[in-house]
């Protein structure tokens, strides 16, 4: 079949992808799989290790199709495209849910585990296969057909709900800005800022200035403009899409798709004889129980809410003193950054001079030469836009793997930043190594044409933790697809990586290697590194009460679900802020609306995971500490011990054998300022 989707190529080859080639590849590769498992079942001759390499085959064969088409969804949106992804995500999901429930199949797993010595698996192997077998219970193997076919449905619906959320989404904040002609509304906002306003007026063919959603145009507003009106209109707008509220209200309103996902992931969590989704999510976790979970963050809130609220008698008092006697929380962003600005001498946007990405992106690479030994060289490849550059990773002058890095935000491409893999490393039939492959997405400023693209620190650190998601994905020495890189690793132990490098954006080693002014060269200087890193904690009790609220309300909202008393939505994240939140919300506020990380991704009962990872990343990070921050030695262990190892041994025994001893919260509350500010090195 002459499809580029169905060629086997070591890299996509994006400009040969077009929507129409989408579903016949993915029906033939469907059909094939059926057809080439249904053979392997039948042959009474097969032995357990080409059972496992066959079955790895041919999953890896339909994420290599999918792995791009899913990818361009996020970073090159079309109606065209939408469409068939839209059309094609439930055809995957029945096609998930069938082998789940293929009773034929999961025997032959399990006879490969009572069997495993015979069969001289390895232990990654083995692991993978202990994984799919938890699966095939969470697919409702155990199931009667009747219940098997309605679990199947509603896999296939929640796929639909969740992929229409993010759309929602994504259409709301590219289905509202604001055109200015007045520049005296946007007094405050520095220069640069300014320009990518007029830059963007200039592409809509408009005079003056447009603002969007896109959070590089929303947050520099929303921190520096004096007009509160102007702040106010924006917060709205933003903090309203995709709801019932605001001005584009109801026009993309994701209230009936929130209600449904949390119905249907009751129903699918009681099915399989749990009492509620939260049980579900917490079956492939570290955590064991929703009451430990909610336990763990209670006790971060009970030590950090002091502190938060510290944190705001003292920026109430400051907009006090500069004539604003009640903070809005259109205020909030503003007065932080000018309070900020009075403590420490030093704003996001002041820094940004000295954070080029170019220098930012050539830093971060030496700082994890120096950490891990490898090195990365710029490469030439096919990529779906010109703005994305593409890498070599070589460790020994070995090429180990490669990555695609997309950091500017642009129309048509989903908001935020994250990592997904292309393809996965594994030992291919042939004896072969097949090289794992990421996708590394930001959303940060373009280049204008006076300067070249300028990051806040902040951002700087949202690169380290995208980058530190790559490398765990890309470092991997294990061969077995399932358990290699970020596959098979626990969602609550993955954020470990990602949080673990981004304590290098705030090392005072580090800092020169990632810094130069992008007129003079010139190094971050010492009296600003010096209120950089005196300021790294301003307001952590605020944020850290800001995530924990999130968090409660994410893990609260699945517990307390039933099917005789459903719960609302808006009434479970009032309860949860009239415990935790420190300042009030408004009432027009629609958060839950675009929280996209519960209601279309993956932390669905599982937010929780980011300060459950943050303990251990800190943790870890403290041996570094210990030891020193460029010591070859540590961190050839946390390559070996941690990165290498992928999803190959549980998280907490890979923990163990870095660190020495099981994780404690110490480190994360003291590096978060919450029991005194640590060592600022």
């Amino acid at each position: 079949m002459s499809n580029p989707l169905l060629q086997d190529s070591p890299l996509p080859a994006f400009s040969d992808i077009k929507p129409e080639h989408v579903e016949p590849a993915l029906d033939f590769l469907l059909r094939e799989n059926r057809r080439r498992i249904a053979d392997l079942l039948q042959d009474g001759t097969v032995n357990q290790t080409q059972f496992l390499l066959s079955m790895e085959q041919w999953d890896d064969e339909l994420t290599k199709l999918w792995a791009p088409i899913s990818h361009l969804n996020g970073v090159k949106n079309s109606d065209a495209l939408r469409d068939v992804y839209n059309c094609c995500l439930p055809k995957l999901t029945e096609y998930s849910t069938e082998m789940g429930q293929n009773t034929r199949l999961y025997e032959q797993y399990e006879s490969v585990l009572e069997n495993a010595d015979a069969a001289n698996i390895s232990a990654a192997q083995r692991k993978a296969v202990e994984n799919s077998l938890r699966d095939f219970k969470l697919s409702g193997i155990a199931l009667e057909s009747e219940k098997q076919v309605r679990f199947g449905d509603i896999k296939k619906r929640l796929a639909e709900l969740s992929t229409q959320f993010s759309n929602n989404v994504l259409d709301a904040t590219q289905g509202w800005t604001k055109h200015i002609l007045d520049k005296q509304l946007l007094e405050g906002i520095p220069d640069n800022v300014l320009q990518l306003y007029r830059q963007t007026a200039a592409e809509k063919g408009l005079a003056g200035y447009v603002v969007s959603l896109d959070v590089p145009a929303y947050l520099p507003l929303m921190q520096y403009c004096a007009n509160a009106e102007l702040r106010k209109e924006m917060y709205i707008a933003f903090t309203t899409r995709a709801s019932d509220q605001g001005p584009e209200a109801g026009t993309w309103d994701n209230s009936p798709l929130m209600d449904e996902i949390l119905k249907l992931r009751h129903e699918m969590s009681h099915l399989l004889g749990f009492a509620n989704y939260a049980e579900y999510s917490l079956a492939t976790k570290m955590a064991e129980t929703p009451k430990q979970v909610e336990g763990f963050l209670i006790d971060l809130v009970e030590k950090s809410l002091p502190v938060a609220k510290k944190d705001y008698e003292e920026l109430s008092a400051f907009a006090s003193g500069e004539g604003t006697a009640t903070l809005c929380a259109w205020d909030i962003p503003y007065f932080s950054e000018k309070l900020r600005l009075h403590k420490y001498s030093i704003s996001q946007e002041e820094l940004r001079c000295y954070f080029p990405a170019d220098k930012v992106i050539g830093g971060m690479f030496t700082v994890v030469n120096r950490l891990y030994s490898i090195e990365i060289t710029e490469a030439s490849s096919e990529t779906w836009h010109p703005d994305v550059k593409f890498f070599h990773v070589l460790k020994d002058g070995i090429l180990i793997a490669k990555f695609y890095l997309d950091i500017f935000a642009r129309d048509h491409k989903r908001g935020g930043a994250w990592m997904a893999d292309c393809r996965v490393r594994r030992r291919l039939p042939d004896g072969h190594l097949q090289l794992p492959v990421a996708f590394l997405t930001c959303n940060f400023s373009s280049p204008t044409a006076d300067t070249p693209s300028l990051l806040t620190h902040a951002e700087v650190t949202t690169l380290f933790h995208e980058f530190g998601h790559g490398l765990h994905h890309m470092l991997t020495n294990i061969e077995c697809a399932a358990v290699s890189g970020i596959n098979g690793v626990a969602w609550d132990a993955v954020e470990l990586p990602s949080q673990f490098l981004e304590n290098w954006c705030w090392d005072r080693e580090a800092i020169p290697l990632i810094s130069g002014h992008y007129q003079t060269g010139e190094p971050l200087p010492g009296e600003l590194l010096k209120k950089l890193l005196e300021a790294k904690n301003f307001q952590s009790g605020l944020q850290m009460m800001r995530q924990l609220e999130f968090a409660l309300f994410d893990l609260r909202m699945h517990l307390n679900y039933s099917a005789e008393s459903p719960v609302n939505i808006q009434e479970v994240l009032d309860d949860v802020r009239g415990q935790v939140a420190v300042y009030p919300v408004p009432d027009i506020n629609r958060f839950q609306h675009g929280f996209s990380h519960v209601f279309a991704g993956g932390y669905a009962a599982g937010y929780y995971s980011y300060k459950w990872a943050e303990i251990l990343s800190a943790d870890a990070f403290s041996r570094f500490e210990e030891e020193g921050v460029f010591n070859a030695e540590t961190g050839n262990s946390f390559l070996t011990e941690i990165l290498q190892k992928g999803g190959s041994c549980s998280p907490m025994e890979l923990f163990v054998n870095f660190r020495g001893r099981e994780p404690n919260a110490d480190a994360l509350l003291r590096h978060s300022g919450i029991i005194g500010t640590g060592d600022l090195r």
